[in-house]
């Protein structure tokens, strides 16, 4: 079995452990489609935590679970003995946790080697545990002080402590996301809510999410031999001329991206044919079923976004949701908007340490400040100049394209010397276009369009 595994790994490139990963990943599948057969709510809960333990431990080892356990006890005791506070600790019980296994374990290091470890399950089982404490703390409050979607997902009875370890381990979806509500899981399990009628067969979209994940996992195994990110540090891609540094930037930054999608795309497939992704109908006549709770990714959104400010709303999507949610309409004032370093200090510490993660963050802040700059000067443009108002949304497009390959770099390698070495390569042009651009908005200050007019053409 041993030398099968073996043999299987280094088919496709990659380590053991990964293997292993990668093949208890893609049976949540399975697994999350037997869920529908279970007979009932108690036996379905016990499954979705049975379920979650096993594929843990298979993928990670006996550890895994230990760490699962410590920031799920945390949440849950906060939510038993601290209610009015329950919320506020979790979020900070919860991310010193994760703070210290991230400083620990350096996964980081392991990932580039070809190893893996739980880490990244955990970001994610850390992100559900604070949304659940949080909405359990909702459940105190009058619902006039609440924003929608607090009175949407504020639980008003404690979760037993079996239906939080189901929807904390839930059929393995802690490995990648999507992060969901415990309210969503509830009625999910219960059949109540938009689960309460005969849901639509999920299979049609289970298996458009499939074919996107064989297809992206043939890209990234087909590209990734020839971007390796070793070549950054390699003395022939310092003896390259200026443009072909940056188009091999390019390229890294795009195979990467190949990965996540593929990741996304395999976790969108378990949720939808468990029936959880189900989201409602849509207006159109006749009304199709939506399973926006599994989307995570939309990859032509990402590849083909018209400018930086689009790409929050297509990458990551769940977690970028929360992040509102949890974040900037919770540990802001009303009326106020959050902090930078409120925000790089929350997305950095949910992502991981290393220098690369901060830089990236610092430098996507920079991107989408130089896009809207661009995109107020395409407002600015009349109708009767409709070529120059082309050219500025070519501009943008070609801006994201280039910033954000350019960035990406800084997620990737990771440590501050390869960071600054890779973005020294090619001038710091990725940084140094934004800040221009800042500066020139600031000096060529276009007349603000009407509200309704930006969101009109938004």
């Amino acid at each position: 079995m041993a030398v099968e595994m073996e043999s299987m790994a280094a088919a496709i490139g990659v380590s053991v452990p990964v293997l292993r990963f990668l093949l208890c990943f893609v049976a949540t599948i399975p697994v999350s489609f037997l869920w529908r057969f279970i007979p009932s709510q108690l036996g379905k809960h016990l499954y979705a935590a049975t379920s979650g333990v096993i594929l843990s431990y298979l993928s990670f080892g006996f550890s895994s679970n230990i760490h699962f356990l410590v920031p799920m006890l945390l949440g849950y005791c906060s939510m038993v003995f601290f209610r009015a506070k329950c919320g506020i600790l979790t979020f900070f019980l919860s991310f010193g946790y994760l703070i210290g296994c991230h400083v620990y374990y350096m996964s980081g290091d392991a990932w580039k080697e070809g190893g893996i470890d739980a880490t990244g399950a955990l970001m994610v089982l850390t992100l559900k545990v604070i949304s659940c404490a949080m909405n359990y703390n909702d459940g105190l409050l009058k619902e006039e002080y609440l924003r929608e979607p607090q009175k949407k997902n504020r639980l008003i009875k404690l979760p037993s402590l079996i239906e939080y370890i189901g929807y904390c381990l839930c059929c393995g979806s802690h490995f990648a996301g999507p992060v969901y509500e415990m309210k969503d899981y509830l009625d999910w399990t219960e059949g109540k809510g938009i689960w309460a009628s005969p849901l639509p067969s999920p299979y049609g979209a289970t298996l458009r999410a499939f074919i996107q994940a064989a297809f992206c996992m043939g890209m990234y195994l087909y590209l990734v031999p020839h971007y390796p990110l070793t070549r950054f540090t390699d003395p022939i891609y310092q003896q390259w001329g200026f443009w072909k540094r940056l188009s091999y930037q390019f390229m890294a930054g795009f195979t990467a991206r190949w990965k996540y999608y593929f990741i996304w795309s395999i976790s969108e497939a378990a949720i939808i044919i468990s029936g959880l992704g189900f989201s409602g109908w849509t207006n159109s006549s006749p009304p199709k079923p939506r399973w926006d709770h599994a989307k995570n990714v939309d990859v032509l959104g990402v590849e083909f976004a018209k400018s930086s400010a689009e790409l929050p709303l297509v990458w990551n999507i769940q977690v970028s949701t929360w992040l509102r949610h949890y974040v900037y309409d919770r540990l802001v004032q009303k009326g106020k908007k959050p902090g930078f370093f409120q925000l790089l200090a929350t997305q950095t510490i949910s992502a991981g340490l290393y220098p690369g993660y901060i830089i990236f963050f610092v430098q996507s802040a920079l991107m989408i400040a130089g896009s809207k700059v661009i995109y107020r000067w395409q407002q600015a443009v009349p109708p009767t100049m409709s070529h120059v108002k082309s050219l500025l949304t070519f501009t943008n497009f070609a801006y994201t394209v280039l910033v954000l390959n350019y960035s990406c770099v800084g997620f990737m390698v990771l440590s501050l010397r390869e960071t600054l070495a890779s973005y020294g390569s090619v001038y710091y042009i990725g940084t140094v276009v934004p800040i221009l651009l800042f500066i020139l908005g600031s000096i060529i200050k276009p007349p603000r369009p009407s509200k309704s007019k930006a969101r009109k053409d938004q």
